[in-house]
């Protein structure tokens, strides 16, 4: 038992001892400070990273953006890809050139080998059968390496959002606190949990960013996952009032699979008559499956979320 005690000790030390040593990403605009470890009774605990744009004073209050696969977005030298959103950049542009009301972000990275079990929206996924679940789980991203890691698990992940990242945020930073404020964003699976976190949340945020939306789910032909989330959609849209949601995509790579099924997104928002100043799906022919391609178009969403009131 001792032994057993000490060896579960010894990952968890382990782990935060890695989490700890993860280069912290550079940027060019504003200032990143980490939160590590930020423990979690929900999911497995992370680290976070805030970042803060160039002149944040806690005299004046910033409203949030909490965005998924936070390796990603800020520095290419330290991502698995040598890509990234530029979010940094982006940002600090439209808060100096006064197109935006000020945020901050706050970068939530991915559980890495669970990512598809943690961004998979969870209430969809129970309305499979039992089989149908058991498939899904069988599925592999190539020979031997499972898409699924471990049971679907994105409730608790934005539980975790929004029972203990948003409660430090809004103590910790110099933010405006409430639903009205905060945001959501991400792309591919992340683009996904962005409008399943608005939906199961109505009341917690303003908006949700969706670029690149893994609408298939998974990497098969059949569509299966997308009917669901399609009834899903139909069933939560009425619940929304007075939030926000951007879709985008383009035509190349991954995204050669969403033009088809966005549109039929985008059907739903047009019969339930959502009202069209708090909805965008936007098309660019030519852009592939990556962070270069969200780099160049962040901009936009980013002014539809926080454009300031005329």
């Amino acid at each position: 038992m001792k032994k057993a005690v000490l060896f579960t000790l010894s990952l968890v030390v382990l782990s935060l001892s890695s989490l700890a040593t993860e280069n912290l990403p550079s940027v060019s605009k504003g200032k990143i400070e980490r939160v590590s470890p930020f423990n979690s009774e929900l999911i497995e605990s992370r680290f976070l990273d805030v970042w803060l744009p160039p002149g944040y004073s806690q005299e004046q209050k910033y409203d949030v953006l909490y965005m998924h696969d936070g390796r990603m977005l800020f520095d290419a030298k330290t991502t698995w890809n040598q890509q990234e959103w530029m979010v940094d950049e982006v940002s600090a542009s439209l808060i100096e050139q006064n197109k935006v009301r000020p945020f901050i972000v706050v970068a939530i990275p991915n559980a890495g080998a669970n990512r598809h079990s943690e961004f998979f929206p969870q209430k969809p996924f129970e309305q499979f059968t039992q089989q149908t679940q058991k498939t899904m789980y069988q599925l592999e991203r190539s020979p031997g390496d499972l898409l699924f890691k471990s049971k679907v698990y994105s409730d608790r992940y934005l539980e975790f959002i929004v029972t203990e990242v948003v409660p430090y945020i809004e103590a910790h930073y110099a933010v405006n606190a409430g639903s009205e404020h905060r945001y959501l964003a991400g792309s591919s699976m992340g683009g996904l949990i962005s409008w399943y976190g608005l939906m199961q949340y109505p009341n917690e945020f303003a908006g949700a960013i969706c670029m690149s939306t893994h609408w298939p789910g998974t990497f098969e032909t059949d569509k299966l996952a997308f009917q669901i989330f399609l009834a899903y959609i139909k069933n939560r849209l009425p619940t929304l009032t007075t939030q926000k949601l951007y879709f985008d995509h383009g035509d190349k790579t991954l995204d050669a699979m969403y033009p088809q099924l966005q549109k039929q997104i985008d059907k739903v928002f047009e019969q339930q008559q959502y009202p069209t100043t708090q909805w965008r799906s936007q098309f660019f022919p030519g852009e592939n499956h990556s962070e270069k391609s969200w780099a160049k178009r962040l901009h936009i969403p980013l002014e539809f979320m926080f454009a300031r009131q005329k």
